[in-house]
Formats: structure tokens, C-alpha cells, sequence
């Protein structure tokens, strides 16, 4: 008698899928990781700006969107390995009336830079409320093509 047959799902109202303990665990240990690290995040600061990375065969790009900012208002720190993005959008004044709703407070982002970037050579620009970071890559980290002979 044959036993490795797929599971059959019930029929009627019963949900029609096999239940995968697995999925449901790492999901919930996704939640709780963005969960602890935003509390821990606005311990220190209000709110965390959206982020992206990413990366070129030359360098690592951080770009964080900051409307409405200044670059007086923004820090911009590494201290060690670690990449440091804060400052504070402070509150408008009411004009009429005529006032924009949106995030305010101090806000921090942090994230650790590879091994191979080059944190003494870091350039920056802020333009059109979008804050993008250039960390290049050390001559030693970039990858480069091998000749073989024979």
C-alpha cells in the first residue's frame, strides 16, 4: 500500500490549503524584528526616514528621502563602520490656515557600510528632498576579471 500520496484538502468552508508552521514563524519573526527596531530606533529619535541601498561595481548608494529639508538640516556621521543620517524637521508656522500635514521631529537612520567601502571618500547630495550618499568601494573590494592562461 502506497503512503506518499499528497495531502488532500477537505472540502466545504474549511480552508483549502495545507498549513506550513515554517511560513507563519518567520513572518512573525519578521514583525518582531521591525518592531523591536523601530522602538529602538525612536528611543533616540522620532522616526526613521524611508531608505533604499544599493550597489554599483564601484560604490554603495544610500538614498533617504527627507521633503522639505534643508542641508543645514541634516547630519551626516560615520563612526567606525557605521553610517549616521539624523537631523529635525521642525513644525511650520500656520499661514492662513493653509498648513501641510506631515512627519516632524527628529528622525535618525543607521546602517552599517560593508567591509570594503571606503567611508573617507563618502560624497553627498540633497536635491528635491531626496538625500543620496556615494560610499565607494576600496581598490580591494571591487571585483575584477581574471586572465587565465593556458
Amino acid at each position: 500500500m502506497r503512503r506518499n500520496r499528497a495531502p488532500v484538502p477537505w472540502g466545504g468552508a474549511w480552508p483549502a490549503r495545507t498549513w506550513d508552521p515554517f511560513t507563519e514563524f518567520q513572518q512573525l519573526w519578521d514583525q518582531m524584528g521591525r518592531l523591536f527596531e523601530q522602538s529602538a530606533e525612536t528611543d533616540i529619535a522620532g522616526w526613521r526616514p524611508l531608505a533604499e541601498t544599493e550597489e554599483t561595481p564601484e560604490a554603495y548608494v544610500v538614498r533617504t528621502e527627507l521633503p522639505g529639508l534643508r542641508r543645514e538640516d541634516v547630519n551626516v556621521e560615520v563612526n567606525g563602520n557605521e553610517l549616521c543620517i539624523s537631523g529635525e524637521i521642525k513644525e511650520e508656522e500656520k499661514d492662513k490656515g493653509n498648513m501641510l500635514r506631515r512627519r516632524t521631529g527628529k528622525f535618525v537612520y543607521r546602517t552599517i557600510l560593508p567591509t570594503d567601502a571606503d567611508p573617507e571618500k563618502i560624497d553627498g547630495e540633497l536635491h528635491d528632498g531626496v538625500l543620496t550618499l556615494r560610499v565607494p568601494k576600496t581598490e580591494r573590494g571591487r571585483s575584477r576579471r581574471i586572465q587565465i592562461k593556458g
